[in-house]
């Protein structure tokens, strides 16, 4: 398919970005042998972002061999940022290319053989055109988008569609020089760490959310320290690499730990979309790209960790859409936390009667519960909070309940239906002792 360009000038977008359009449709053989190049003109000092549009019938990140079209992305002949399609029919990815100072720049883009499945390689499965943002220094967002990270890929994902970055986020906390930027990572899943059906117990999804760095600058933006979350979870300086002010990083371990040194090329760069989360769990950024929980259900699948009636503790999940989602708010303390839900006048409990799978964390927290047979949330008849003792912090402190955020299941396309109840208050839960219990209108 022949080539199409269009270019945009001098086109105010609201907060102060100008948008440029390129427009590519090529067999990704053409593409291979030249790649499709597009000069612009930077209006700048600006950062650079790439909002990718991509049709791909074929597309399914469940089926072996036709998992995903990875389409890479250079300016000015630096290394690629790849942008993996990981859904089929028409969908759109936000990435990071760079920052370029004012005057003639050039970008190019095709589509890599490497991370694309085989089935979808020849003819190219994927039609696609690309819009770029330039973002100036006086935006609100610039800061925030120049120090994000570029992360490259662990190098046993290279071309196996799995475990790959889904969207990236940060949040910003004032701090006594000035202001600290925390970045996160919504990855498809983790090949280590916590097992699924704990994962879905106590973090009420499969996929895996990691801070990955953050960075504190003063009022005039000078980088005063910065950290990344290491092997181990522990907390390391960075003392790496960066492209203009974005830190390098390589995911380093099966549990998405990273790195600020590495040898693979494969990098990602999603743009970092701000989040204040706020009596929220983490887990509310999944729901405002509800598609992520398509990609987690589908790599679920194919890498067969979906089993009907998985008993719990064996490492396999029922199908996700057979399970109740809640996220409850509050203070656990020293005591371990399980929630529960009513069908039928008969209760079924987030751990499973697993003693490890329940939550130990304060703040909000999300857990998953399956149900029997074709109920949904709509069938929920009833929610308890337990607070139960733990061997490793004994005592009787209290536990507190503050808020129950929602509560939903996934449709058919395992997108999240809509909340089913809330609840806000302070509930005093002491361990071993009788629950909180809400009835569900």
């Amino acid at each position: 398919m022949a080539s199409r360009l269009r270019q945009a000038r001098g086109l105010s977008i609201p907060g102060l970005l100008t948008l440029l359009t390129l427009v590519a449709a090529c067999d990704a053989r053409d593409l291979e042998s030249n790649p499709y190049h597009f000069p612009f003109t930077a209006a700048g000092d600006v950062e650079v972002i790439a909002r990718v549009s991509v049709t791909c019938e074929k597309c399914d990140w469940a089926t072996p061999g036709s998992e995903a079209v990875a389409i890479a992305i250079a300016l000015d002949g630096r290394p690629p940022i790849t942008v993996p399609v990981t859904r089929p029919g028409a969908s759109e990815y936000r990435v990071m290319l760079g920052a370029v100072a004012r005057g003639e720049h050039s970008v190019h883009a095709f589509e890599d053989p490497s991370g694309t499945a085989a089935a979808l390689q020849h003819p190219s499965s994927a039609d696609f055109t690309i819009e770029f943002e330039q973002v100036p220094v006086a935006a609100p967002t610039h800061q925030a988008i120049s120090l994000a990270p570029f992360v490259h890929a662990r190098q046993d994902t290279v071309g196996k569609f799995n475990d790959v970055p889904l969207l990236m986020w940060y949040e910003i906390e004032p701090t006594e020089r000035g202001k600290r930027y925390r970045y996160s990572v919504i990855f498809s899943n983790e090949d280590g760490g916590t097992p699924t059906d704990r994962l879905m117990a106590t973090w009420g999804r499969t996929t895996d959310i990691e801070y990955i760095y953050s960075v504190e600058v003063d009022a005039a933006g000078v980088i005063l320290s910065e950290d990344m979350q290491g092997p181990d979870h522990e907390i390391l300086p960075f003392k790496g690499q960066r492209e203009g002010r974005h830190p390098l990083l390589w995911v380093a371990t099966h549990n998405n730990m990273v790195l600020d040194r590495g040898t693979t090329d494969i990098r990602y760069a999603p743009a970092p979309v701000a989040a204040d989360l706020t009596n929220a769990s983490r887990e509310r950024v999944m729901d405002e790209s509800a598609w992520t929980y398509q990609v987690m259900a589908k790599e679920l699948a194919r890498e067969g960790k979906i089993v009907a009636d998985a008993p719990a503790g064996q490492g396999t999940i029922p199908d996700p859409r057979r399970y109740v989602f809640l996220e409850g708010c509050g203070e656990a303390g020293n005591n371990a936390l399980t929630m529960s839900v009513a069908i039928g006048g008969k209760w079924f409990a987030s751990d499973r009667g697993v003693e490890q799978y329940r939550v130990v964390r304060n703040g909000c927290y999300r857990v998953a519960v399956p149900l029997p047979g074709n109920n949904t949330a709509s069938d929920v008849e009833a929610i308890r909070v337990h607070a139960f003792p733990r061997k490793d912090k004994p005592g009787d402190t209290p536990s507190k309940l503050t808020r129950i955020n929602t509560m939903f299941a996934l449709d058919e396309r395992s997108i999240p239906g809509p909340s089913v109840t809330q609840w806000q208050g302070e509930a005093v839960l002491l361990p071993g002792g009788p629950p909180f219990e809400m009835r569900v209108k």
